[in-house]
């Protein structure tokens, strides 16, 4: 049936067809690269979606590990200290401070707005001096490694379009995520793992939904799409064979579906065809690749005990952890990890404190781990929201039950390795933490500067689509370069 099928497609002959077989299409040239890994490597396909992609300068990283912390933790019972808070507590937020910043529909109609200081204590820690709360105690014996930037502020106000943005760098949807536009800038640096992998995990707090728009390729090539990774036997939905079918004959099947897909490509020119055939290819080779990284259980006594025990649980926080080192170690370009439940607009302290627990030592053990393995030197890892919390209570003050409101203007976030300093505070807030005093750093800034560090100058990463030129930054971005290396 196959020989029949494969024999009509090749009597279909047109115009296109013709003179396509005329020279070498670039079809068979990008399929006899996935068929021939070595056949091409000392060539250009033409095409630049397909040929490898050098950086613009030297890189100081080659990953990136990204703690993305959904929902938004307090910057106030974290990295950002103001005791201004407390000695004022409950006092209204002075007008002059508020200016006129839009507030949420949750916080809009309150009739005043009482300062509230951190419910934890703050101590200074390292050469640095950071003030880190005492939420964070694994977190504090790590701050010489870190570089803290807390004058970070974004455009927008709510949780969607928030995480969107840092995300895409921008608001709406359908943009390439900032994985895709790594794996499309440089690649992968092992061809049977995904050069972007997203790892989801819950927390015991308010979460905020995270959706496959976060980490999709947009308007490149689908190659380029994050792969979700999850706890269990099968950590790649339908990766596996489906009963019945063995290696030999899953070999054979892609073979002739590559033949049709090439003729398909030869008619038409989708370049999605030959995209489709780069995934079934990368499918295959992760049938055997996929099961070996993610599994933990020969992992070191002392490197469970560094994780903390949950490391062991399959979906948890600290077990993406331990799997994001693996993939990075395996040469997993840009690995995404989501924790949710940081959306605390009421009972704050309590939720607050459960948050922290589940992600303080995974987080600081990453990066420990990372270093004692010499990998931290070119690992960029970032821990942070999509924006901050208002220093004005939202809910009740007297009962401890308070919350925080949405704070877009000013926040927290660290980053450690890959070039960037360590044991060091970039930016201030004023004393009441609601405006940046010194040194903000936008999310397009943030963008470039991430870039920087992997060797890609932010305005040259482009794509053409409908005409115009995109990139991660829009059409702004400036390199932080205070707190590079």
């Amino acid at each position: 049936m196959e020989e029949k099928i494969l024999k009509e497609a090749r009597l279909r002959v047109n115009r296109r067809h013709f003179l396509s077989k005329m020279s070498v299409g670039i079809g068979s040239v990008a399929l006899g690269s996935l068929l021939i890994p070595d056949l091409f490597k000392q060539g250009l396909t033409g095409n630049p979606e397909l040929d490898a992609v050098i950086p613009h300068f030297a890189p100081k990283a080659k990953r990136v590990i990204y703690l993305f912390q959904s929902g938004a933790p307090s910057q106030f019972e974290s990295f950002d200290y103001k005791p201004l808070l407390r000695t004022r507590m409950g006092e209204d937020l002075p007008a002059s401070i508020r200016g006129e910043q839009r507030l949420t529909g949750m916080t809009a109609n309150q009739s005043s707005f009482p300062l509230v200081g951190s419910y934890y204590d703050f101590k200074q820690y390292g050469q640095s001096g950071a003030w880190i709360s005492d939420l964070f105690p694994h977190t504090a014996k790590i701050v010489d490694e870190l570089c803290i930037v807390r004058s970070l502020h974004t455009d927008a106000i709510n949780h969607d379009p928030a995480i969107t943005f840092f995300q895409t760098g921008a608001q709406q949807g359908n943009r390439p995520s900032m994985g895709a536009w790594l794996s499309y800038g440089l690649g992968s640096e092992n061809e049977n793992l995904p050069g972007f992998c997203v790892l989801v995990s819950k927390g015991k707090g308010n979460g905020q939904g995270v959706y496959s728009k976060l980490w999709t390729n947009g308007f490149l090539n689908s190659v380029h799409q994050g792969v979700q990774m999850m706890g269990g036997p099968d950590p790649v939905l339908y990766l596996s064979n489906p009963r019945g079918t063995d290696m030999a004959s899953r070999r054979k099947m892609l073979d002739r579906l590559a033949e049709l897909n090439e003729m398909q490509h030869e008619e038409f020119g989708d370049p999605e065809i030959i995209a489709k055939v780069q995934q079934y290819e990368m499918a295959y080779r992760m049938q055997t690749s996929v099961p070996e990284v993610t599994d933990l259980s020969k992992e070191p006594d002392h490197i469970i005990k560094m994780y903390g025990p949950e490391c062991l649980v399959p979906g948890t926080y600290a077990a993406n952890c331990l799997l994001a080192r693996k993939l990075a170690e395996n040469g997993v370009r840009f690995v995404q990890l989501y924790h949710q439940g940081w959306d605390q607009h009421g009972n704050l302290p309590n939720e607050m404190a459960g948050q922290a627990k589940d992600v303080d030592q995974a987080s600081a053990a990453l990066v420990m781990d990372l270093k004692q393995r010499g990998m931290l030197e070119d690992t960029l890892v970032i821990w942070g929201g999509e924006f901050g919390r208002t220093n004005y209570c939202q809910g009740s003050l007297a009962a401890d039950n308070y919350g925080r409101d949405h704070h877009p203007r000013s926040f927290s976030v660290w980053m450690a390795g890959g070039g960037i300093q360590p044991g060091i505070v970039y930016g201030e807030t004023d004393e009441f933490g609601y405006n940046i005093a010194k040194d903000p750093v936008h999310i397009h800034d943030f963008h470039a500067t991430i870039l920087n560090v992997l060797g890609l100058d932010h305005e040259k990463l482009t794509f053409k689509h409908q005409g115009r030129r995109y990139r991660l930054t829009d059409v702004a971005g400036h390199v932080v370069r205070d707190i590079l290396v």
